[in-house]
């Protein structure tokens, strides 16, 4: 009966984080340009993906806070962004080391 107990609460833990991200994409892939308002990124299926950076977009590299100023050309990123009418809005982008399950910016 514990156990059961406990294997039930660790699926509905394990579960909130796939629900939270919502109607959010992730885009995966190699940066190909950046401007201040702009980052394009080819994706791991060679498709071009431009994504808009807002005021509120953070930064992380290998797991530490960072700014749109050290991400740089060639770098492999992985941007959450929330899709606005045909837009993409990033809330997040990581990169720089990348660990073992391919994340960037994990430790």
């Amino acid at each position: 009966m514990k156990r059961a107990l406990a294997v039930t609460l660790a699926i509905c833990f394990l579960a909130v984080p796939v629900f939270a991200h919502g109607t959010d994409k992730h885009v995966i892939g190699v940066v190909k340009t950046i401007s201040d308002t702009k980052i394009t990124v080819e994706t791991q299926t060679k498709e071009t993906q431009v994504v808009t950076i807002s005021p509120d977009t953070s930064f992380v590299k290998s797991g530490a806070p960072s700014s749109l100023k050290e991400l740089k050309v060639g770098d492999r990123v992985v941007i959450h962004a929330k899709p606005v009418g045909s837009d993409l809005i990033a809330h997040e982008v990581r990169f720089g080391k990348w660990d073992s399950s391919g994340q960037a910016g994990r430790n």
